[in-house]
């Protein structure tokens, strides 16, 4: 090997390694670019006489330097950070909006209640009670913006999921190609292209701030697959996903992955990225952000509604509801719907609230699973408790749990498989509204009134009177004739007699008649509650069984032989304020969450309460947002300090290459000096 081959190889060499060098500077800034390594190997040795005498050398590999390990824990935190961060940024206004004083529902629940408190110490105050009318208009309105804006979230979320949808195939389709590439340009080599490498991989983590994707490389190729193992691109092939209107649900949208003419419903299965950070968002916070805010909105219509049946307004009429019926058609209509695949013409549920109290914040799969009776149906909580089986026909038995019942809409007929889901609570907030116009009709009177004798001795007294089942506001035709029944039958009359030897004292019901329909004891010097019922009588004067209406009340002292106390229909009772006093009460009463065996909380503490869960996860996806985001960055610096460009390391090795370039050029140099000493000495 002469000596000018052997400076040509070195100056090569140099040559191609600055090359490298170069380039990795200009990519210093490159995203998902990985640093290049040359390595040179010696040349072969030929044999001069005795000993051998190297060639050179010779430009061996330009090595991708990467590590599979630590790219992998990349990718993955930068799914989690994604996820973490969509999150945040979606609860984030929620939890704002819940608890501003301005737009939350607390400062409009406290100004409704100090209105009935007001109103409730001047019950004949007509300017007190149209500003609770006013203020019970602000309340349900707020009720209303609210909902609104967690229903317009909702829909924005579909949308965004449409649109990563489209991101993640175009990203999907170019690993696809690059799969192809990096094939193709491999050839029969020993090594792919590292910018198309380079540039696949940055395709994956581009593709994880979208979903949560695991990457596998075989045979040079990509496997890229999601959720619990679904293919997003498989070598060449990329399936795509869509986002569309749930089977269950078509006001939520999930995600569908295409394979091959066929569609999966990956909604329940992706996690991680920005599109699982919007569907853990949907499921963990907003909806049930939505379903707590609706039961909320209609256990105050109901409560204060069943209150209001309970008394007398200005007119010495019941009372009449101040919010919209929370059983309206279009209401009970609107808390089911039938999944997509159901059978042809089939009907919707209705779904009856009987006990507001009761409600939850779940929803419920309803489906029809007996392939020999149509009408049997199984119900199961969205937490995953069974509620039963039932025959939703039935009339002895109907289908109820949570404070709901179940019917059918009549419209068409169910097959076997049909399913609906039944959200009893998720429009409660936006159905909400004031139906009362007439301040006069506030019913803050009580229905019965209490009056003793002036000629009685003794010293007992009574608490005023309730009824001992209240009007049920629902309850049609029943309810009208309990109303004319506690009209019609009173007054009644309670005498007492002498007590008697045994420590015991008797008294008599008569009704306005004179004719007695009661009687009972009492233990003078105690408190003594009494039921009394009232019934109506036959022609004959004996009372009809299962008639009339009864009341309680509490007698306590000692009355005297032929006191009495006279109970009547409080027609007159303009300056009562017992049943604004119940409705006041209701600001502290439990009220919402009585089921499932839960002491329940009021009104007030059921919306403290959606705001501190909101709170609480707020507070927790900035946790995670933190943790998730050092996780990344030292997951970025771990791979940038193996596979990233140095600057300064780059500057060392370029120097040591001019150098050597350098070196290998005066190689050349003297090869050809002594050439022209050898030609010149001929």
């Amino acid at each position: 090997m002469s000596l000018l081959s052997i400076g040509m190889s070195g100056l090569n060499a140099a040559q191609g390694s600055l090359s490298v060098l170069s380039n990795n500077i200009a990519n210093v800034n490159t995203p998902g670019y990985s640093r290049q390594q040359s390595s040179q190997t010696a040349s072969a040795s030929n044999q001069f006489g005795g000993v051998f005498i190297g060639s050179g050398t010779t430009l061996a590999d330009v090595r991708r330097v990467y590590n599979e390990y630590l790219d992998t824990a990349y990718q993955n935190s930068t799914s989690l950070s994604a996820d973490a961060n969509t999150y945040q940024g979606q609860i984030g206004a929620v939890d704002k909006l819940l608890s501003d004083k301005t737009t939350g529902m607390s400062s409009a629940l406290s100004a409704f209640f100090a209105t009935l408190q007001t109103a409730s110490s001047n019950p004949s105050d007509l300017s007190a009670r149209q500003l609770l009318v006013a203020n019970a208009q602000t309340l349900s309105s707020r009720f209303n913006s609210i909902s609104t804006q967690l229903t317009q979230q909702k829909e924005t979320i579909n949308s965004q999921l449409s649109t990563m949808s489209d991101q993640v195939n175009q990203l999907t389709s170019s690993i696809a190609a690059l799969n192809k590439q990096i094939v193709q340009a491999q050839g029969s080599a020993s090594s792919a292209p590292a910018n198309l490498l380079d540039s696949r991989n940055e395709a994956v983590r581009s593709l994880n701030e979208l979903i949560g994707v695991t990457a596998t490389e075989k045979n040079g190729q990509f496997t890229v697959t999601t959720g619990t193992g679904q293919p997003l691109v498989e070598g060449g092939i990329s399936n795509t996903i869509s986002a569309v209107p749930s089977s269950t649900d078509n006001s939520q949208y999930t995600i569908q992955l295409n394979v091959n003419n066929t569609s999966l419903d990956l909604g329940s299965v992706i996690s991680g990225g920005s599109i699982g950070g919007l569907l853990r968002y949907r499921s963990d916070a907003l909806m049930p952000a939505i379903n707590e805010l609706g039961r909320l909105a209609i256990a105050t219509a109901d409560t204060i509604n069943n209150q209001l049946g309970q008394g007398l307004d200005l007119n010495g009429d019941f009372g009449t509801s101040l919010f919209k019926d929370v059983n309206s058609a279009i209401a009970i209509a609107s808390r089911s719907q039938g999944a997509s695949g159901n059978s042809a013409g089939s009907g919707n549920l209705n779904v009856t609230i009987d006990d507001s109290s009761k409600l939850t914040t779940y929803d419920y799969k309803v489906t029809f699973t007996d392939k020999t009776n149509p009408n049997i149906i199984t119900v199961v909580r969205s937490d995953g408790k069974a509620m039963g089986n039932f025959d939703i026909t039935s009339t002895t038995a109907p289908p109820s749990f949570d404070g709901v019942t179940l019917s059918l809409d009549g419209k068409g007929p169910m097959g076997f498989g049909d399913s609906f889901k039944v959200s009893p609570t998720a429009n409660g907030a936006s159905a909400i509204g004031v139906d009362l116009v007439d301040a006069n009709k506030l019913a803050f009177a009580g229905a019965l009134a209490g009056d003793s004798s002036k000629t009685n001795t003794g010293t007992g007294t009574f608490t005023q009177p309730s009824l001992t089942n209240p009007v049920d506001i629902h309850g049609g035709a029943d309810s009208a004739k309990l109303r004319a029944d506690i009209e019609g039958l009173m007054p009644v009359k309670m005498v007492f007699s002498a007590p008697a030897a045994d420590g015991t004292q008797s008294y008599t019901i008569s009704n306005a008649q004179g004719k007695s329909i009661g009687t009972g004891t009492i233990v003078p010097g105690q408190g003594n509650k009494v039921t009394i019922n009232v019934p109506e009588l036959d022609a004959t004067g004996t009372p009809i069984p299962g008639s009339g209406f009864s009341f309680d009340t509490t007698v306590n002292g000692s009355p005297a032989g032929g006191d009495s106390t006279t109970f009547s229909f409080n027609s007159g009772g303009k300056s009562d304020g017992r049943n604004a006093q119940q409705l006041l009460d209701l600001q502290t009463k439990a009220t919402v969450g009585l089921g499932d065996g839960n002491t329940g909380v009021s009104l007030v503490g059921a919306n403290s309460r959606l705001v501190s869960q909101v709170g609480a996860k707020a507070s927790q996806s900035g946790v995670d947002v933190a943790a998730t985001g050092a996780l990344l960055a030292a997951n970025k610096e771990a791979l940038g300090s193996v596979s990233g460009v140095n600057l300064d390391d780059e500057a060392g090795d370029m120097i040591k290459f001019q150098q050597y370039y350098t070196a290998s050029s005066q190689i050349i140099k003297a090869a050809q000096e002594t050439f022209s000493t050898l030609i010149n000495s001929l």
